[in-house]
């Protein structure tokens, strides 16, 4: 479970603007030089989503399609411990910026009441993912109003439906699961979109998106890991390069390692992230110091020439 979201807009002139946040602690709640770093990776580097790490919490800010709405600095994002699962995350965080372009509203506080009561939502579907049963006591408030309604035909179908389903639905989705983690990429796909199709036979449709939202990311790894091996390559060249003191290629290497630390995320692979982000570090002190030492070899070359 995330704990905490955000949304906000990046503005041309004054930077980053909280819209709106919710917190289940304030000790959880996004600082400032989070948001400038988002900022640089999403406006300068244009990452379309990314991620900061602070100890044992995870940031991650993802930009919203929200044309419809005339927005194009939209961001929303979790606040998240590090040993979640960031790509049911993602699926999660899809579903709910397609809610906040529907109901956007330049009132904060309706923002913030849509981003808690989303936020709270969170929790039933996360428990209707591991608990069949949890399904069967929707569905058995779905066909006690379409009695209410007089929809007979349509009750008695969907109690039938959910004698055998939602444990259909379950047993799928802990198949995928274990198909990700194996990762069999592909089967794992299909295996998604099977419980997507199970939870719509039943009518449970944030299930539904959230599942359909889940294979859509699944099918972007085996092209994820081509391009972080390809990153890897140039980075090994230019490592190279570097010992020959072309120290201008420090720069060129913050963006790779980048877009490393947001794959390695996805994959979960934590160790690695830390390895990247220590690396990142010390190839951004490697910039400033090659920028200063380019500036100090200008200044020599002025003073040597007036000799």
């Amino acid at each position: 479970m995330p704990v905490g979201i955000y949304l906000y807009e990046i503005d041309e002139s004054f930077g980053p603007n909280i819209l709106a946040e919710y917190y289940l602690a304030q000790e959880n709640k996004i600082h400032p030089e989070i948001l400038k770093d988002f900022e640089e990776k999403h406006i300068q580097k244009e990452f379309l989503d990314t991620i900061c790490w602070r100890e044992d919490l995870r940031f991650y800010s993802s930009k919203i399609s929200a044309e419809s709405i005339e927005r194009d600095n939209l961001f929303l994002g979790f606040v998240f411990k590090k040993d979640e699962d960031l790509v049911s995350l993602k699926s999660i965080l899809n579903n709910i910026a397609a809610k906040v372009v529907k109901e956007f509203s330049k009132d904060k506080g309706k923002l913030e009441a849509l981003l808690k009561k989303e936020f709270d939502s969170i929790f039933t579907l996360m428990e209707k993912l591991k608990e069949p049963t949890m399904i069967k006591d929707t569905i058995n408030d779905k066909t006690k109003k379409m009695l209410d309604d007089g929809k007979l035909q349509e009750a008695r179908e969907l109690i039938d439906l959910g004698e055998d389903v939602p444990e259909k639905l379950s047993e799928e989705i802990k198949l995928a699961e274990k198909l990700l983690n194996d990762k069999f990429y592909k089967k794992a796909r299909k295996s998604f979109l099977k419980a997507a199709e199970l939870a719509n036979i039943i009518q449970e449709n944030d299930v539904v998106l959230f599942l359909t939202s889940k294979a859509d990311q699944v099918e972007k790894f085996p092209d994820l890991i081509k391009d972080r091996e390809n990153m890897h390559r140039d980075m090994e060249k230019k490592i190279e390069e570097l010992q020959h003191n072309k120290l201008h290629l420090y720069h060129e290497l913050i963006r790779p390692v980048d877009a490393l630390i947001n794959i390695s995320n996805l994959f979960e692979d934590q160790e690695l992230t830390i390895s990247l982000i220590e690396l990142l570090n010390n190839f951004k002190r490697a910039d400033q110091l090659a920028k200063e030492l380019f500036n100090l070899d200008t200044k020599i070359k002025e003073h040597f020439e007036k000799l």
